[in-house]
């Protein structure tokens, strides 16, 4: 997911490693941040792979600075990876939310909403974070308040998830409305 977000955030614009790394911490919260022993390398393999151009530029200072570029090259795989992400991605939440933070990059809305289908469809299969054999535990019957917590929490949030994706699928599947011509208000009738 590393250089999903990284190919996302050099497609909005270029940046210097210091303001990717702010903009993925942000993304990611706290609970995963990234290190420079997992972000440069990975910028490193980007550029190898010609999906990342790294451009010299002046500073503030006299020294010069870094600033990385996403390259035709690059934004085809992150239109590709937005396109047909893993099942994983649309399973993990925080996968998901990576997906889900640059899927505004792909112009078509159909594709879009493709992406959006898949997550409902997984949203609307019987799971559980605790399994009686192969049967999913609802929070009901479960006597630890801890667990049950667990579950009335997804619970609660799957549901306005579910709710979100509906919207936002009604409106990527809306016939787009013809617009009036730049200028057509002002002139005579």
């Amino acid at each position: 997911m590393l250089k999903l977000a990284i190919l996302g955030f050099l497609q909005d614009r270029p940046l210097h490693g210091y303001e990717l790394r702010r903009h993925l911490a942000g993304l990611t919260g706290h609970i995963r941040p990234i290190s420079d022993g997992t972000l440069y390398p990975t910028i490193k393999r980007l550029e190898t792979e010609g999906l990342v151009l790294r451009r010299p530029e002046p500073g503030s200072a006299a020294a010069l600075r870094h600033t990385l570029h996403l390259t035709p090259a690059g934004q085809h795989a992150l239109l590709e990876r937005l396109r047909t992400p893993e099942q994983l991605d649309i399973s993990d939440e925080n996968r998901w939310f990576t997906v889900l933070a640059f899927l505004r990059h792909l112009a078509d809305p159909a594709e879009q909403a493709a992406v959006l289908r898949r997550r409902l469809a997984f949203l609307a299969e019987p799971s559980s974070f605790f399994y009686d054999g192969a049967r999913p535990l609802p929070a009901e019957e479960i006597t630890d308040p801890f667990r049950s917590g667990i579950l009335l929490i997804a619970r609660a949030t799957s549901r306005a998830e579910t709710a979100w994706l509906h919207d936002t699928l009604a409106g990527l599947d809306a016939p787009a409305r013809p617009t009036a011509p730049t200028g057509a208000a002002d002139a005579p009738h």
